[in-house]
């Protein structure tokens, strides 16, 4: 997993630091004092998804196909705000039948700015320090909360911090942590406005994904021709990087979707 996320996540020294502290740490503990609990965010395009999955591949057999790995979506499983009641009652019967079955389940939590506010307060019992919950012993358990929100203020913060000539290596979370939280536990659209598992200090680890340069997008392009069998042309690496937009308007340093676009706009080249 750290060889993996060294040469296949670019641009994001804070991820690979803190997911490698926060999964190690976890797995060494035999009998660990709670759930490992990590909050993702962080724009478009700058490896959430990719890095949730890639973890669930190296820690379930069959990665995200794995029975006892459980992903959620606030527009597929919770669409409805009228019926909020009964989808918190479905998640928490859910949550608990399924670490019955398995205390080692992992659960992500994708889309997490359009979750209903209140909604995600119900698993709050199974977060935390207790040692049973309901008859089901889950301490062992995996939770990820994937989230755009507090994007924006990371493009921001980043944007100063390379203003001030500080390279994102030497950023840390300190420097985004205060920011990243206002934008996303105290923003009444968010999934986690007003929530306990903030207040309870739930979430072992924050984990901001910075605004990726044209470089790492060049390193995306090439991954993704690696990745389809094709043929590495310099042309298509610089037309493919070119292609996508960048901010701010004058400056055009970060990309604004990532390396989201980099396979369709491949394709355009063969």
């Amino acid at each position: 997993l750290e060889c993996d996320l060294a040469t296949k996540l670019v641009g994001q020294p804070l991820v690979r630091q803190q997911v490698m502290k926060g999964v190690s740490d976890f797995l060494e503990k035999r009998n660990p004092e709670k759930p490992l609990v990590m909050s993702f965010h962080g724009s478009t395009g700058t490896g959430k998804t990719f890095v949730s999955s890639m973890l669930i591949r190296y820690l379930f057999q069959g990665g995200l196909r794995n029975p006892y790995v459980h992903q959620f979506s606030p527009i597929v499983h919770f669409p409805h705000a009228e019926q909020i009641e009964q989808y918190k009652e479905s998640l928490k019967s859910w949550i608990q039948g399924n670490l019955t079955k398995c205390g080692r389940s992992a659960f992500l939590f994708d889309e997490m700015d359009k979750m209903h506010p209140g909604l995600i307060d119900v698993i709050i019992p199974f977060l935390g320090p207790s040692w049973v919950v309901y008859g089901a012993n889950y301490r062992k358990a995996i939770f990820i909360f994937i989230s755009n929100a507090g994007g924006e203020q990371i493009n921001k913060m980043t944007m100063g911090l390379w203003h001030a000539h500080k390279d994102r290596e030497e950023i840390n979370v300190q420097d985004l942590e205060p920011a990243i939280s206002k934008a996303v536990f105290e923003n009444p659209q968010s999934g986690f406005w007003k929530s306990g598992i903030i207040n309870d200090h739930l979430i072992d680890f924050v984990v901001p994904f910075l605004p990726l340069k044209r470089h790492h997008i060049k390193q995306c392009v090439v991954s993704e021709l690696v990745q389809q069998g094709l043929e590495i042309r310099t042309g298509v690496i610089e037309e493919v990087a070119n292609s996508i937009p960048y901010f701010p308007e004058e400056e055009k340093i970060f990309s604004s979707t990532g390396c989201k676009t980099v396979a369709s706009r491949i394709s355009f080249f063969f």
